[in-house]
């Protein structure tokens, strides 16, 4: 079979806080599917980075007294560390600060701007005489018009209404709290509005490949009516705009964030030697495009994307699959940092394996609704599923040999019919792995393994080792068979026990193919995949976490 060129983008988390769990459960298909096209042989390129300017971080170097590079950089690198515990291997995970990326980002806005997408319009905006300067909407406090409450210039911080910043009552500029007044002010704008008939084919076309949320909030983004979006922000801290007279502007994030995709897929490209304009052509028949992130990012992915793209003009092709996921509760309640109760991707980690978190994550996670996390359901998914189903069978089998034969397995004939089940499953498994639907992936896995446990109940070996050590050694070999094909099922989501499982029988590196398993074998350093884990003594350990305390 043909190799095939697949280009995974995972959203860019914002460098301002900690990633909390609703991150970890929205970028966790990128990584998965990266794992198992690459187990396919396919050519992959999956990147993400950190989006690292804007408003919120500028904000809060202000308040912090530091400068926003400072902010910027500390969670950039807590991001990698993240991620590098997570298990996830991303081909690049830069930042917006990379030079490779501003230099990219500012070409194509030069190339956009050439191609007549992006125009000059002046406005009025909100300025301070005192500070001399423009605000954006983040620097403004003033009242709410419908509650009375406190609120920015964006956002009431009492009812938590978005709102237009000419809605806001009795402005005032946040840093010095001077009453701001309205100047023309010079901008540069999108022309979003040119591409409705692109994005309306774009959403008819990928109807079965885009999760339904992204579908039903793509199209109601253009029901609502597009309207043209600024290109250019009033800071200091981001990407400088390349036309004369900008001096004190920068690229809006909500571009130059989203071109990050093909900035560093670019540069990963050029590291390889591949052509990236090529490989991301509307013309490359073997191109699969995935993007992966959160609900709240599904319009920027389907509408500003590739609008974006399509004003590049450079024959990209526009997004095949958007992996969008809903949003993640804890306890039946939205998180947010004034609750308290945002949970971070580190703090769970201080509690559990990865493996724990991929497997819970993939088969509980916001597919297609907001899902429940809970401290006690990630406890009894990991002792039902990893220790009961997944660890049982792989240990019983492998501790009886070691036991009675010093781990020397003899070569059997393996049963047919699990055979062509092992084949069937690779098939089922991987088609919903190609479609994002990580959910329906694992539970077809572990039904194999389920299976794999009433193969070895049926068969009772333990009774067939002093009776007929004939039918012990191939019920014995068709058993290391199918574990050895559950490694490679498993590794995408479950990658640490996949490569304890290969080392134990000394298989090949993990590939998306069967197994064929040949011979004796002799198992070495026989250990228990997962220890099974004691709720109350994990909470008695744990008490300093917001998790924990919420829980009890």
């Amino acid at each position: 079979m043909e190799k095939r060129d697949i280009f995974i983008g995972g959203a860019w988390p914002y460098a301002n806080y900690y990633m909390h769990v609703g991150h970890l459960a929205a970028l966790l298909p990128g990584d998965v599917l990266a794992k198992y096209f690459r187990g396919k042989g396919d050519n992959v390129i999956y990147v993400s980075g950190s989006d690292c300017h804007g408003t919120p971080i500028t904000e809060r170097a202000k308040k912090e007294k530091i400068s926003p590079e400072e902010i910027a950089t500390h969670y950039h690198k807590a991001f990698l560390k993240t991620f590098t515990n997570l298990g996830f291997e991303y081909d690049e995970y830069s930042s917006t600060m990379s030079q490779y990326h501003k230099n990219y980002v500012k070409k194509q806005f030069e190339n956009i701007l050439k191609n007549g997408y992006i125009y000059e319009k002046e406005e009025f905006q909100d300025y301070c005489e005192k500070c001399n300067t423009f605000l954006s909407d983040r620097e403004i406090v003033g009242k709410c018009p419908h509650c009375g409450g406190k609120s920015t210039g964006d956002q009431c911080e009492v009812c938590g209404d978005s709102l237009d910043n000419n809605e806001v009552l009795d402005k005032k500029c946040k840093t010095c709290g001077t009453q701001t007044i309205m100047k023309k002010n010079k901008h540069l704008y999108f022309k979003l509005t040119e591409f409705k008939q692109v994005l309306q084919d774009l959403i008819n076309k990928n109807k079965n490949n885009w999760r339904k949320n992204a579908v039903g909030e793509a199209q109601k983004y253009i029901d609502m009516g597009l309207v043209d979006r600024a290109a250019t922000r009033q800071l200091n801290w981001g990407i400088k705009v390349p036309v004369e007279g900008y001096d004190d502007k920068r690229i809006y994030v909500w571009i130059e964030a989203v071109l990050g995709y093909l900035s560093i897929g670019k540069e990963v490209a050029e590291k390889r030697g591949i052509d990236f304009d090529k490989f991301m052509s509307k013309d490359n028949k073997n191109l699969k495009t995935y993007y992966v992130h959160g609900k709240d990012n599904i319009p920027f992915h389907t509408t500003i994307y590739p609008a974006l793209i399509s004003a590049m003009k450079n024959n990209y092709n526009l997004p095949d699959y958007i992996i969008s996921s809903a949003y993640v509760n804890l306890n039946n309640e939205k998180m947010s940092k004034s609750k308290g109760n945002l949970i971070t991707a580190n703090e769970l980690l201080e509690m559990f394996e990865s493996d724990t978190l991929r497997f819970y994550f993939s088969f509980k996670g916001p597919e297609t609704n907001d899902m429940n996390c809970s401290l006690s359901d990630i406890i009894q998914c990991h002792n039902k599923f990893l220790v009961g189903i997944l660890g049982n069978f792989v240990n019983r089998n492998l501790s009886f040999i070691e036991k009675k034969f010093n781990g020397h397995i003899n070569s059997g004939k393996i049963d047919e019919k699990i055979e062509e089940l092992t084949k069937k499953s690779y098939n089922l498994i991987g088609n919903f792995f190609e479609r994002g639907e990580l959910r329906n992936a694992v539970t077809q896995i572990f039904e194999y393994i389920s299976l794999a446990n009433k193969y070895y109940d049926n068969r009772q070996p333990w009774i067939q080792v002093k009776e007929n050590m004939s039918d012990f050694n191939d019920t014995t070999y068709t058993c290391v068979y199918m574990i050895a094909n559950i490694s490679n099922m498993i590794s995408p989501i479950l990658p640490s026990a996949s490569k304890k499982i290969k080392q134990m029988l000394n298989l090949p590196e993990y590939k998306w193919e069967e197994i064929r398993i040949r011979g004796d074998f002799q198992t070495e350093n026989i250990r228990i995949l997962y220890d099974r884990i004691d709720e109350k003594r994990l909470l008695n350990n744990n008490e300093n976490i917001q998790l924990v305390k919420k829980i009890k």
